[in-house]
């Protein structure tokens, strides 16, 4: 690269912790190698190599002499879209040629010291609102949000100090999905008691708004973009991973139940699936789940709106198209398929990477109320067949919602490169007529 040995360690250090950070906060692995190799090219490093597996990132710069090798691992994961899109924009200006190296390392320290735009108490709240948004989605009334969302609220702070005391995550899942199925349990037991009105306030709606909040933000759509682009370490870890934490859940979810027929409080589950909303209800509830985890993920307020109208897209198209002619699976992928291609034709990495529409846009679409039925019908009456159909239909949702995402970015990147064309022209034209 013609480069002093000094400046090109230089430029590998800055691109191994650029990526550290962006892979810590949840960018894919092909757009983080793609970033990283732009950024070492903007230095005029153009023969550096970068590897990423899942818990490590190394780079190197071939020279025949003296060949310069680094690696950092990861060992902090988190949703934090803010500090994504602060990184994505930094390699940006460095592309442009509007960072000088002298002063890159000084931003990426600024990036990195950055404070949340939210405090952590307005994330628990967000969380709240999402599973409020999602027991309307699933049906349920105003004291089914209410309930819901106070469930969620203590199963964050609860997860907050597990966290503290360093309760690896897979233990953290079975704690969350005990709490909320622990309220189920209440809930029938004093339906039981006092003769409550079953239909006022479903337990499985509770559980499901709970669970789906502890599905969100899993590596599953990240899992299927690393497959699909070549990168199947990556993929395949991620997919373990969301393998894992899946079966956290259950196992919390199977306890409750279990200890609650044990002692010998009649467990009901009802209709889970027969009591949808109408079609405006729907959107609205996606609207607000997608928008309440892009909060909870430190998206920043001015993208919000983006995300809200992206998951209001997408429950909508989840609602026509299981109401004409296809089942859940089906419904996922069309309406998964829409959320990648607003992803990839809106996204900008810079200010609003894509995997934030496509994450946020997918979440109000999870299967929690399948994995809770499954669970429900394995625990109350046995029913291996029943629940093996709900397991498999949970799981066919899941990959049903990554692969639409994966399909719908790759199909929008010729209409992105289009418009970005088209807008060029426009912007050629108009400085024209200036002249």
């Amino acid at each position: 690269s013609g480069l002093a040995a000094d400046t090109e360690r230089s430029v590998l250090d800055l691109v191994l912790r650029v990526g550290e950070g962006m892979i810590a906060t949840g960018a894919p692995v092909a757009d983080v190698t793609a970033a990283l190799l732009r950024l070492a090219a903007g230095y005029g490093v153009t023969n550096c190599h970068v590897d990423i597996t899942f818990i490590s990132i190394s780079a190197s710069i071939d020279r025949e002499d003296d060949p310069i090798t680094k690696m950092r691992v990861i060992t902090v994961r988190t949703s934090d879209y803010s500090r994504m899109a602060d990184l994505f924009a930094m390699v940006d200006e460095v592309a442009a040629g509007k960072l000088p190296l002298e002063r890159a390392h000084g931003r990426l320290e600024q990036v990195l010291r950055t404070p949340h735009p939210y405090r952590r108490w307005v994330v628990t709240l967000a969380l709240g609102v999402m599973a409020a948004g999602i027991s309307g989605l699933l049906g349920g009334g105003w004291l089914v949000a209410l309930v819901a969302a106070t469930t969620t609220i203590v199963i964050d702070r609860t997860l907050r100090v597990l966290r503290r005391w360093g309760l690896p995550y897979l233990f953290q899942q079975a704690a969350g999905a005990t709490v909320a199925t622990m309220v189920a349990i209440l809930i029938l037991w004093a339906q039981d008691m006092f003769g409550w009105d079953r239909s006022a306030l479903p337990p499985s709606l509770v559980v499901a708004s709970g669970i789906v909040v502890l599905l969100a933000g899993m590596q599953l759509v990240g899992a299927a973009e690393d497959a699909i682009s070549g990168y199947p370490l990556t993929a395949a870890a991620k997919s373990f991973e969301v393998a894992l934490y899946t079966v956290g859940l259950v196992v919390g979810i199977g306890f409750m139940l279990d200890l609650g027929r044990r002692l010998g409080i009649p467990l009901y589950i009802g209709d889970v699936f027969g009591s949808a909303p109408d079609g405006l209800v729907q959107i609205a509830c996606g609207a607000v789940i997608a928008g309440s985890w892009a909060v909870a993920s430190y998206t920043r307020a001015r993208s919000v709106p983006v995300v809200m109208l992206v998951g209001a897209v997408a429950a909508g198209l989840f609602f026509a198209i299981g109401s004409l002619w296809l089942g859940p699976a089906g419904s996922a992928f069309f309406a998964a398929l829409g959320v990648g291609l607003l992803a990839g034709v809106i996204g900008d990495r810079g200010r609003l990477p894509s995997v934030v529409i496509s994450v946020c846009g997918v979440t109000p679409m999870l299967p929690g109320l399948s994995i809770y039925a499954a669970m429900f019908a394995f625990i109350e009456s046995g029913d291996m067949i029943g629940g093996a159909q709900l397991a498999v239909r949970a799981l066919s949702i899941g990959l049903a919602l990554a692969a639409g995402v994966t399909l719908g970015e790759y199909v929008a990147t010729p209409l992105r490169s289009e418009m970005d064309r088209w807008e060029r022209r426009v912007r050629r034209r108009a400085r024209g007529a200036r002249i």
